[in-house]
């Protein structure tokens, strides 16, 4: 990568101020410092100057282990330097972090395709709004996307340079760099890119998954193809390097598990499903009763994000969620009792899980196939703009004349990114290693359909694979 950055120095360094500008304007205009980024803030400064990794509750420290240590470790890290709560410091190092995507995403490029594919690539990453917006947001995503690209393309790294150990025949592009570079020290660097996306979030473990299921499916291919009479000294590489990933990986997670068994006596090597801490009641029979109708963002800010503390509208439900009038008088009913105290309490939270029971029952293909596969597609392919103003209802065209535009434009843009994707797909099966990218993608679409907020900046750890796919259609 070094090289192409010597050969075109003008172009990546006029591509590079473009994408500093993109992500500079997002920062001044609409920094995004929403409840989850105070709370980050909160266990990070408690974790400064108390030494205890924990949130304020009535004016005390409480330790926690309702987040992963790997976001509050940035924002303290930051605080410690820049000062108290400073935000736009944060925002200022995502950019630079944001940056270092761009240029990982144009290396991924350059090992599947060439060093035309990876100038594109890195166009189209350093003009891509949806990054440069999560850039300006003091939340998980830009670090978690950096990470998840700089593991895949370790992951690469490593995969060249097994090739000459395990099969001839796996296609792969001949280089200097695949061949000097040691198999050991790429996935070493990729367990612990993975480790840093699990520290960040739970859902990082999906490429972890994605990667080893890969090297798994390489290894039973070898022993398939495999003469009796070969060696099987053959397979080691491969087997040793599934060992070094998977060790490299989980063992930042221990400090962790230690600390939460020790402090909390808790066995809990990642945070719990739904971030909720020990003496928290978990609604999940409200949540239950969610997944049986709940489709698309829209509905998350309206209904599931009010509950509990807000008062919630019977009215802004889709007709899905009812499945006869007497559903409907029942559902009424449920909420009525909810807002008068805007508390799920266990009662209540019972009588939820009964109707989703009666839901579920009714209808199990829309619970378990149909409804999955709309969130799915509804994180993929609605307008990203949840962190602008714009009104998350854009298809009624009741917005303000500015914001409209801005929804139907990111709306087309996004079309346009997965559209060249799924073209340079289909012109690229049979490039190196495109079977890992594919698979991380459909593991962590099919995951993401499990949720009961279907969030669109969820998917966001899938546009580095995007933008390589899309970059396959200028690959000379």
């Amino acid at each position: 990568m070094l090289q192409l950055l010597r050969k075109d120095a003008r172009f990546f360094l006029a591509a590079g101020l473009l994408a500093i500008a993109l992500r500079l304007l997002f920062v001044l205009h609409f920094p995004g410092v929403v409840d989850d980024s105070r709370l980050y803030a909160d266990v990070a400064m408690n974790w400064l100057q108390y030494g205890v990794y924990g949130v304020t509750d009535s004016g005390h420290v409480v330790p926690t282990l309702s987040r992963l240590p790997g976001y509050p470790a940035f924002l303290a890290a930051i605080f410690a330097l820049f000062g108290w709560s400073n935000f736009r410091a944060v925002l200022l190092i995502q950019v630079l972090f944001d940056l270092g995507t761009c240029f990982l995403i144009a290396d991924l490029a350059r090992r599947m395709l060439s060093e035309h594919a990876a100038k594109a690539a890195f166009l189209l990453a350093a003009l891509c709004p949806f990054l440069a917006n999560y850039a300006a947001a003091a939340l998980t995503e830009t670090l978690e996307i950096f990470f998840t690209t700089l593991a895949l393309d370790l992951a690469l790294l490593g995969l060249a340079t097994l090739r000459c150990e395990t099969d001839p025949e796996i296609p792969h592009p001949e280089s200097t760099e695949s061949r000097t570079n040691p198999a050991w020290a790429a996935w070493f660097g990729c367990g612990l890119s993975i480790g840093a996306c699990i520290l960040l979030r739970p859902d990082g473990g999906i490429l972890l998954a994605a990667v080893g299921a890969y090297l798994f499916f390489l290894l039973l291919r070898s022993i398939i193809r495999q003469k009796p009479s070969a060696n099987t000294a053959s397979l080691l590489p491969l087997l040793r390097a599934g060992v070094i990933l998977v060790i490299s990986a989980l063992a930042p997670l221990v400090p962790w598990t230690l600390r939460n068994l020790h402090t909390l006596h808790r066995f809990e090597p990642l945070a719990p499903r739904y971030a909720n801490d020990s003496d928290e009641l978990v609604m999940t029979g409200f949540n239950r009763w969610t997944k049986t109708w709940i489709a698309d963002y829209t509905s998350v800010e309206e209904v599931y994000w009010n509950v509990p503390g807000s008062t919630i509208d019977v009215t802004r439900l889709p007709r899905r969620a009812f499945d006869s009038d007497e559903q409907r008088h029942q559902t009424a009913q449920l909420f009525a009792d909810y807002n008068q105290d805007r508390d799920v309490t266990p009662e209540l939270d019972a009588r939820f899980a009964a109707l989703a029971a009666a839901r579920i029952y009714a209808a199990p293909l829309r619970y378990y196939v149909w409804l999955p596969a709309m969130r799915i597609a509804d994180m993929w392919l609605r307008p990203r703009t949840e962190l602008l103003p714009s009104d998350p209802r854009w298809w009624e065209f009741n917005d303000q004349r500015v914001w409209l535009a801005v929804s139907i434009v990111f709306g087309l843009l996004n079309l346009t990114y997965i559209g060249a994707a799924a073209a340079g797909l289909l012109h690229s099966r049979h490039l190196f290693a495109i079977g890992l990218l594919v698979l991380f993608v459909l593991l962590r679409s099919l995951f993401l359909g499990t949720l009961e907020n279907p969030e669109p900046r969820y998917t966001l750890e899938c546009y580095p694979v995007v933008i390589v796919l899309a970059a396959t259609l200028f690959h000379r």
